[in-house]
């Protein structure tokens, strides 16, 4: 709890700090924030990802990046980039697939991440290899970028704003008497927000669309393709998504800063808008869809041929929990960039 007396000193000090300040500090504080202090991913974490439910996952991402590279006239300079990559497991599972049906794409292999922490957990992962490590996608070198976000953008800070009779005002996190609390700011914003009813909350990101924009601009002149798959909505809307996770469970958003993953829905339409902005074309579908176009079922099959009837029903529950209506299927969205993404799979 030392860490959340610290917010409140700075509070106390400075005044009501942004959502977006409050997520920042939380997820990514030298000292105390949860990405740099805390193991979140796996059974033993607070939450589990794709890649760490099943190796199917990985292998139908594999598939789709060599269809992506081979429609692009598979360059021999790609250089295969995930960004955000957790513990390593999906480019681990990526690489092997890879080396099986296209080895070329594998030669480059870059991974951009900004914990030192999780560089040492993914180099351990992958175990011997020629892959570099990148702290942000503009050290990347130039050539065509194949490059995968599996719940990336989901815990880049969000701003806030919050509907009053004054009209919008940026939403803060300040004190009252029972410590850190949510409070409507002095701050407005440029941007054109929805008519809403008093107490509504409206979400933007600058910060996700920037490095969308960035990593589109790196599509656009060096070629390549992008696949980024996040929980969140194709079309923009009015609500509250911000969230907390601990143990695998929601807890409350200012309980326990820098002990829970700090979260919010990804609004896919205003990704797609800063993809489009460098003229690429994007493409949105639900998990669900593409990892059923990409064969997760046959998949499943093939792994359960020769296993006993406990791997089979395993295999069942990875396939329900990646692509099941109540389950990731259709909470999860899949975004493709490229200069022409309407060809590629699933159809």
């Amino acid at each position: 709890m030392r860490f959340k007396q610290r917010i409140a000193e700075l509070i106390a000090e400075t005044g009501p700090i942004p959502v977006s300040q409050y997520m920042a500090l939380c997820l990514f504080d030298p000292k105390d924030g949860y990405y740099t202090t805390r193991e979140p991913f796996g059974a033993k974490g607070d939450f589990t990802t794709a890649p760490e439910i099943s190796q199917m996952f990985g292998e139908l991402v594999a598939v789709w990046l060599a269809s992506a590279w081979q429609a692009s006239g598979a360059p021999q300079d790609a250089i295969l980039t995930e960004i955000g990559p957790g513990r390593g497991t999906l480019m681990r599972d990526m690489l092997r697939t890879l080396a099986r049906i296209a080895p070329d794409l594998t030669r480059h292999v870059a991974l951009v991440e900004t914990s030192p922490r999780l560089v040492e957990v993914q180099k351990e992962t992958l175990g011997a290899t020629s892959a570099t490590w990148h702290r942000d996608i503009g050290e990347v070198p130039g050539a065509p970028l194949f490059i995968v976000g599996n719940e990336l953008f989901d815990a880049i800070p969000i701003r806030q704003f919050v509907k009053t009779p004054q009209g919008w005002r940026e939403r803060c996190v300040g004190l009252d008497a029972d410590g850190l609390a949510f409070v409507a700011g002095p701050g407005t914003t440029d941007a054109a927000l929805p008519d809403a009813p008093n107490g509504a909350i409206f979400e933007i990101a600058p910060a996700r669309n920037a490095l969308m924009q960035e990593t589109a601009e790196r599509i656009s002149t060096h070629g390549g393709t992008g696949l980024f798959i996040d929980y969140g909505h194709l079309q923009t809307g009015i609500g509250d998504t911000l969230q907390a996770m601990r143990a695998h469970g929601y807890v409350d958003v200012l309980a326990t800063p820098g002990e829970a993953d700090l979260t919010s829905h990804v609004d896919f339409a205003a990704l797609g808008a800063a993809a489009g902005a460098v003229s690429l074309e994007t493409r949105t579908m639900t998990q669900a869809r593409f990892l059923l176009g990409m064969g997760l079922l046959e998949r499943a099959g093939q792994l359960g041929a020769d296993g006993d009837a406990g791997m089979r029903e395993r295999l069942q529950g990875e396939v329900e929990r990646l692509a099941g209506p109540d389950e990731m299927g259709e909470l999860f969205k899949v975004l493709m960039v490229g200069k022409d993404v309407a060809n590629l799979p699933p159809q």
